[in-house]
C-alpha cells in the first residue's frame, strides 16, 4: 500500500494530458501532439502499477481509497477505491490506452491533438468509472465517457460514421437514464447516501429489488452489449477508426459486465436469484445464435464484433450461474478479450491502412506478402477461437467448468463456441491470409514495420502468458468474490 492517492493519477494524468495536447493548436504541432500523448499514456499506465504490485489479495475490502467532500449539500463525494474485480480493470484500460496511442501514430494525419486527446481524455473517465464508490460519481464519469467515443466515431469513422455515432449514443444513454433512477431511489433507501458500500447493506422488498433490477439490466445490458439489444455494436465497429474499435471492444464492453457485479449483484440479490435464468437464458442465446451471425459476415470487422457480442455472452453467463468457477472465469474472460479483440481489430487496422477495405474478398494470399503479420494474426484468431495455452482458452474453460456445477445442458451449450468460435475466426483467417496471392492490391503489400510489429508483439506477450500462467490474475479475484457469493447466498437465505 501507499499514501499516494494512485487512483485520482490513473483519472487525472490522462485527462490533464489530453487537454494539454488539445492545447497545442494545429496540425503543424502533430509530432509533438504525438509525443506528448504517447509520454501521457505510458505516465498513466506507470502510476497503475502500484494497484497491483501493493495489492493485498487476502482482504475482500476496498484498497487505495481517497476520499473527499464534493457536494456535500446533497452527501456526494469524490469517493475512490478498487477491489479484486476492479482493480485489473484500471490496469487494461491503461495499457490499452498505449497501444491505441501507437496505432495512431502515422495512420492519423487531420485534427491529431483532439484525436489523441479524446483517447486520453476517454482513458481517464474509464478509469474513473472502475474506480469510483460514489453512485452520482460513478454516474458523471459513466456518461462523460460516451462524449469521447461519440466524436472518435463521428469525426474519424467511415462513410455511415454520424449514424453509426448517433445510434451508439442514444442506445447507451436512454439505458443508463433508468440506472439514474434507481441510484436516487437507492440514495433515499439508504438514508440520504450515495454511497455504493452502503446500497450493498439495503435491505430491500422482492418488488423493489426486482425494479431496480430491471432499471440497471436496461442500462448494463445495453453496454455489454446483450442479445437483443446488441445491433448498435457492430454499426459503431465497421465506422469507428481501429482505435475506436479497439477501445469500444478492449474496455467499453466491460463497463456493462462492472455494473452486474458492482452493483447487481450485491445491491439487489434476491432479485438476481430470480432473474438469473432469464439472463442465463439471454447469454446462451447470444453465445450461440451471435456465433452462426458471424458466421455469415463477409466484414472483417463486422466478423470481430459479433464475435465480441458471443464472447460477451460467455461473461453474463458466468457472472449469473452464482459460483466461483463462473465468476472468477467471466473476469478473467473479460480481460483476455481485451487483449484478444484489441489486437483482432488492430490486424484488421494493419490490413486497412494498405489496401483501405475490410472485406474478406478482397484479400486472399497475404501470407505471401506479409509473413511477420501472418504469423502474429494466426495467433489472435487462435485465441478468439480458445486455443489452449492462450488467454482466451482460460476464462471460457473456467466459465464451462462452473456451468457443469450448475447445469449440464447449459454447459453443453456454452462449450459450442469453441467449435463455432474457430468455424469463423479460422475461416476468415484461411480466406485472408492463406492460398495464392488473390489479386494485384495483396501482391504490393508490405510487411509490418517496427511500430506495428511493436504493438502486435506486446499483445502476443500478454496472450500468451496469461494463457500459460494465468494465476497472478486469478488470486486477485478470489478474496472479492468469494464476499460477494457470500453476500449473495446469505441474502437469499
Amino acid at each position: 500500500m501507499t499514501g499516494m492517492p494512485l487512483l485520482s493519477l490513473a483519472i487525472w494524468v490522462p485527462i490533464i494530458g489530453g487537454l494539454v495536447v488539445l492545447a497545442t493548436g494545429s496540425d503543424r504541432n502533430a509530432p509533438l501532439q504525438r509525443m506528448i500523448a504517447l509520454v501521457t499514456a505510458v505516465l498513466g499506465f506507470l502510476v497503475t502499477i502500484p494497484l497491483f504490485t501493493g495489492f493485498d489479495t487476502g482482504t475482500s475490502q476496498m484498497q487505495f481509497v481517497e476520499l473527499a467532500a464534493w457536494i456535500p449539500y446533497f452527501n456526494i463525494n469524490y469517493f475512490l477505491g478498487v477491489d479484486g474485480i476492479s482493480m485489473l480493470f484500471v490496469l487494461l484500460n491503461s495499457f490499452i490506452t498505449i497501444m491505441v496511442v501507437v496505432a495512431g501514430w502515422e495512420v492519423i494525419q487531420s485534427r491529431v491533438a483532439q484525436y489523441m486527446a479524446a483517447f486520453l481524455i476517454m482513458s481517464g473517465l474509464m478509469n474513473g468509472i472502475f474506480s469510483a464508490l460514489d453512485g452520482i460519481l460513478f454516474y458523471v464519469f459513466f456518461e462523460a465517457s460516451l462524449i469521447p467515443m461519440y466524436l472518435i466515431i463521428g469525426v474519424w469513422g467511415g462513410p455511415n460514421r454520424v449514424y453509426a455515432a448517433i445510434k451508439f449514443f442514444l442506445y447507451t444513454l436512454l439505458g443508463s437514464l433508468l440506472m439514474l433512477v434507481a441510484f436516487i431511489y437507492l440514495f433515499r433507501e439508504a438514508g440520504g447516501s450515495f454511497n455504493i458500500l452502503d446500497w450493498h447493506k439495503l435491505p430491500l422488498a422482492i418488488e423493489a429489488q426486482t425494479l431496480i433490477f430491471i432499471a440497471m439490466l436496461l442500462s448494463f445490458a445495453v453496454k455489454v452489449p446483450m442479445w437483443p439489444v446488441h445491433t448498435w455494436l457492430p454499426d459503431a465497429h465497421v465506422e469507428a477508426p481501429t482505435g475506436g474499435s479497439v477501445v469500444l471492444a478492449a474496455i467499453a464492453l466491460k463497463l456493462g459486465a462492472y455494473g452486474f457485479l458492482r452493483f447487481s449483484l450485491p445491491i439487489v440479490p434476491d432479485a438476481s436469484h430470480a432473474m438469473a435464468p432469464l439472463i442465463i437464458t439471454l447469454s446462451l442465446i447470444a453465445v450461440v445464435y451471435i456465433g452462426f451471425v458471424a458466421l455469415v459476415q463477409t466484414d472483417m470487422k463486422k466478423l470481430v464484433a459479433y464475435s465480441s457480442i458471443s464472447h460477451m455472452g460467455f461473461v453474463t453467463l458466468g457472472f449469473f450461474m452464482m459460483n466461483p468457477l463462473g465468476i472468477e472465469g467471466a473476469l478473467i474472460q473479460m480481460i483476455s478479450h481485451g487483449f484478444i479483440s484489441g489486437a483482432m481489430f488492430l490486424c484488421i487496422g494493419v490490413m486497412y491502412d494498405r489496401v483501405h477495405s475490410r472485406q474478406i474478398s478482397d484479400y486472399g494470399g497475404v501470407v505471401n506478402t506479409m509473413p511477420k503479420f501472418a504469423a502474429f494474426f494466426m495467433l489472435f484468431a487462435m485465441a478468439n477461437a480458445g486455443l489452449p495455452a492462450t488467454s482466451g482458452f482460460v476464462g471460457e474453460f473456467m466459465v464451462i467448468l462452473g456451468a457443469v456445477q450448475y447445469n449440464f445442458w447449459v454447459a453443453f451449450l456454452a462449450a459450442t463456441t469453441l467449435i463455432l468460435g474457430a468455424a469463423y475466426t479460422l475461416w476468415m483467417y484461411k480466406r485472408v491470409v492463406f492460398g495464392a496471392v488473390a489479386n494485384k492490391h495483396v501482391a504490393e503489400l508490405e510487411d509490418i514495420g517496427r511500430r506495428e510489429f511493436f504493438f502486435l508483439a506486446v499483445l502476443a506477450a500478454c496472450v500468451l502468458v496469461m494463457g500459460l500462467y494465468p494465476q497472478p490474475f486469478t488470486e486477485v479475484m478470489h478474496a472479492t468474490v468469494n464476499d460477494l457469493l457470500r453476500h449473495v447466498a446469505v441474502s437469499k437465505l
